[in-house]
């Protein structure tokens, strides 16, 4: 992203502030709001306990059907492994995810920075905005989160999401990209 200054947590305002004021499109350099790190903890460590609880299945079901064979061995021995990396995977990627998103808007778009390893930089024009949607699962509902969709008329990136943000930002930067008048609208 450009060199703009991104406080720590994410913006100098607080994410209700910024959603009660309107200065979404501001073109300030923003992050994701902080508790998307705690969300995606929750979620990676149920993902990785349904993923190790199978793995440890199939080891006792191959060690009850076929006895003490190499494959069936090899398969047994790295359930501890397996799950000792689901649980760092679990504990400490979301906060260095986290440290990878970034997003700006300003009155000709948006635009998106993410990824650890693949860096991706999304830019949105306003006038290619066909719709968007603001939608919360039943996690990000209890965490006061939500993710932005927008919809575009190209064929690659035609849907971009922005998730981890609170609900009253994303309403707020729905708005602001939303046609200033009728006359503007597609």
């Amino acid at each position: 992203p450009p060199a703009t200054e991104v406080p720590a947590t994410g913006s100098s305002v607080a994410a209700p502030e910024i959603a009660a004021a309107g200065r979404v499109a501001d073109g300030v350099v923003r992050q994701l709001d902080p508790r998307r790190v705690q969300l995606d903890r929750i979620v990676g460590a149920i993902v990785g306990a349904v993923l190790s609880l199978a793995h440890l299945c199939t080891g006792l079901i191959l060690w009850l059907t076929r006895g003490p064979h190499a494959d069936t061995i090899i398969v047994s021995l790295a359930w501890l492994p397996f799950t000792a990396l689901l649980a760092w995977l679990a504990v400490r990627w979301p906060a260095i995810d986290y440290r990878h998103w970034r997003y700006r808007v300003d009155d000709d778009g948006i635009e998106i920075w993410s990824g650890v390893v693949w860096r991706r930089a999304v830019i949105v024009p306003r006038s290619r905005v066909q719709h968007i949607d603001v939608s919360q699962g039943p996690f990000e509902r209890s965490y006061g989160l939500a993710t932005l969709s927008l919809y575009t008329a190209g064929s690659d990136y035609s849907k971009v999401d922005l998730p981890g943000l609170d609900h009253g930002v994303a309403l707020a930067i729905r708005d602001a990209l939303l046609p200033k008048d009728a006359d503007s609208a597609v």
